[in-house]
């Protein structure tokens, strides 16, 4: 009895492509489905509101910007100010509104001293809510 050799068929090789067609079907539903969606989120009821003068809007907290440049001169809202004029400007932030943020932006060189008499001023005049403005290493802020 001998024992011989069989032929074996290759069989079928790997494929090395993705098949898109699945892919760009899914997407297409999917634009579908928000092209007809869209319109339904936006639709709202139409009312005609009567006029009131006692239905006006609150004034929501807002906020005031305090810059501090590098050679320690301070700006509010853009706008320079002295030391008497900067605590006059607090003062009034703080009778309008106390929950007003001050957002206090300081240049790196500026003496750390300066920035903490700054923030004296901000807590005389009643404000007490101060945020810092710092940018990130990728420089966004």
């Amino acid at each position: 009895m001998s024992f011989g050799r069989l032929e074996r068929t290759p069989g079928p090789q790997p494929m090395s492509e993705i098949n898109m067609t699945p892919l760009v079907d899914v997407m297409l539903v999917l634009v579908v489905i928000f092209i007809i969606t869209a319109p339904l989120l936006v639709s709202a009821v139409k009312v005609d509101l009567p006029r009131t003068a006692g239905a006006a809007a609150l004034e929501a907290p807002k906020f005031l910007s305090l810059t501090i440049d590098r050679k320690g001169q301070a700006y509010v809202d853009d706008l320079p100010m002295d030391h008497a004029a900067l605590s006059t400007t607090l003062r009034q932030a703080a009778e309008r509104h106390p929950e007003t943020e001050v957002r206090l932006r300081a240049d790196a060189q500026v003496p750390y001293g300066r920035v903490v008499e700054v923030m004296g001023l901000t807590h005389q005049a009643g404000l007490h809510r101060i945020g810092f403005v710092a940018q990130t290493e990728s420089g966004a802020r």
